[in-house]
């Protein structure tokens, strides 16, 4: 587009050395190293880089202008903003022309399950001969066999969300189901995409490090439930604490739905059961009742199998159709996957105090009443180490055997992180201290007998470690497969 139609369609306080603004922007950079001929440079101001530093060579890389928050020295075409994180949205929906305006999109957000849930929606399209797009934590993908192309975050920076949703857009997908973070709400990388629904898992306490306290991280989850408009529709978890504040954020002229086990709910599981094959249950939809048996196992998989049913509701659906699908799928790589048997070892992504208490608890489930249930976990460096005790606390509780070592320490002293871990367990001297996680899981195999069960949480589908400032090549599934044989 045309830099005079760009300036003329966003809100600035002052241009800097714009005479000639038939200049044609092609696209859009906020890193100096990858702007491109042409692009036009976002200065962002963030925790440890300011990108005003920046802005020289992005334009010796051949940046047409700059939108910055202040006036720099530098004889180039400058746009001056209030913020530029607000505005870096807005421009990429801009340069793109307004992708997700064409598209039917769905996001879903929740402290744990999103990745699950979005997978079970994609699943629900495609059984019903649609085709659906995928963004989230493990990447993006076209359809469900397609492979995963990388993501950095689960949900994408704007320029990159906005361009993939162009490209979705060309390919004439015209579904999208996504993971909407907190992270992603407060950084306005969503701002600017049409949601056409949304659905809430659950919230429990989590990148506190971040949002400070647990109003807050509410408040950013809020925000995308109160931009839906009339003709969108929601889907609330009516269990979760947090329900009744959701739901009085949403307008009136949005269509609502709830799910559910314990609470009144339009979607509801009763007769809940669970075995070594999955869970089973009686699903109670607009007065009826169906039979679903799942390959899935734990009340995570119930509760994410009612939010993605619930979707289908919301879509008008076949819900017979949908249970079917959901009773056929195998669940998601990285999220309670069992990766050998004799002893049963599983691998899954639980990285906060409420989502390693529900892998447990259905850890224990399965867990033969002559074996033992050994949980060997970390947390994250650099993140909120309020819940690392917390987690100590739940790991004692539920487990029977504990073995503590690192996840991502990233730059704090892996050392620290795991006494912060210690200090919410009782018996310190029952548990298996190993820093090194590859020496941790050697710990396992040497204490598992046949019928243990071995739960490995943390990284999931991950297939790194950061470690300091170097990132190498570690996957909990290949350890797995590697050691115990």
């Amino acid at each position: 587009m045309k830099l005079r139609n760009l300036i003329d369609s966003i809100n600035y306080t002052e241009l800097v050395n714009v005479e000639n603004m038939s200049d044609e922007i092609m696209g859009i950079s906020y890193n100096s190293k990858k702007t491109r001929p042409n692009d036009i440079f976002i200065c962002l101001t963030g925790e440890h880089v300011d990108g005003h530093e920046y802005a020289e060579e992005a334009f010796a890389n051949g940046a047409s202008a700059c939108i910055v928050e202040r006036r720099l020295n530098l004889d180039m075409p400058q746009i001056v903003v209030d913020d530029t994180s607000e505005m870096i949205a807005q421009v990429s929906d801009l340069i793109y022309n307004s992708p997700s305006q064409k598209l039917n999109i769905i996001g879903v957000t929740g402290t744990n399950g999103k990745t699950t849930v979005t997978h079970l929606i994609q699943k629900l399209f495609e059984a019903n001969d649609q085709q659906c797009a995928l963004i989230g934590t493990l990447g993006h993908k076209f359809f469900s066999g397609d492979t995963y192309h990388d993501a950095k975050h689960t949900t994408p920076q704007a320029p990159e969300l906005q361009e993939l949703l162009y490209e979705i857009n060309e390919k004439c997908i015209k579904n999208v189901v996504m993971e909407v973070s907190s992270h992603a709400l407060a950084q306005h990388r969503v701002d600017y995409c049409d949601f056409n629904g949304a659905v809430f898992t659950n919230l429990t306490q989590d990148h506190l490090d971040f949002h400070i306290t647990m109003s807050n991280y509410f408040k950013a989850k809020a925000l995308l439930f109160e931009n839906l408009v009339a003709g969108d529709f929601a889907v609330i978890n009516a269990d979760d604490e947090y329900a009744s504040k959701f739901l009085d954020v949403i307008s009136p002229t949005v269509s609502t739905y709830t799910y559910g086990i314990n609470m009144p709910a339009d979607v509801r599981a009763e007769e809940v059961k669970f075995n070594n094959d999955g869970a089973s249950f009686v699903c109670s939809i607009k007065d009826k009742k169906y039979n679903v048996k799942l390959k899935m196992n734990g009340m995570f998989s119930v509760y994410n199998v009612l939010a993605a049913l619930t979707t289908a509701l919301a879509l008008d659906m076949d819900i017979e159709k949908s249970i079917k699908t959901m009773e056929e799928n195998g669940g998601v790589a990285g999220r309670f996957e069992v990766v050998i048997t004799k002893p049963t070892v599983i691998v899954d992504y639980a990285h906060t105090p409420d989502g390693l208490a529900n892998v447990l608890k259905t850890a224990r489930d399965i867990t033969p009443s002559d074996g033992k249930l050994i949980c060997l976990f970390g947390c994250g460096g650099d993140r909120d180490a309020t819940k690392r005790p917390k987690m100590g606390a739940i790991a004692e509780e539920l487990a029977d055997k504990v073995i503590i070592t690192s996840d991502n320490p990233r730059s704090e002293d892996p050392q620290q992180i795991i006494t912060d871990i210690l200090a919410g367990l009782k018996r310190v001297n029952d548990v298996i201290v190993e820093p090194d996680r590859e020496l941790a899981i050697k710990e396992a195999h040497k204490i598992a007998q046949p019928n243990d069960v071995v739960l490995i949480a943390g990284k999931g589908h991950e297939d790194y470690q950061i470690l300091a400032n170097e990132t190498i090549h570690f996957d909990d599934r290949e350890k797995v497969r590697e050691i115990f044989v």
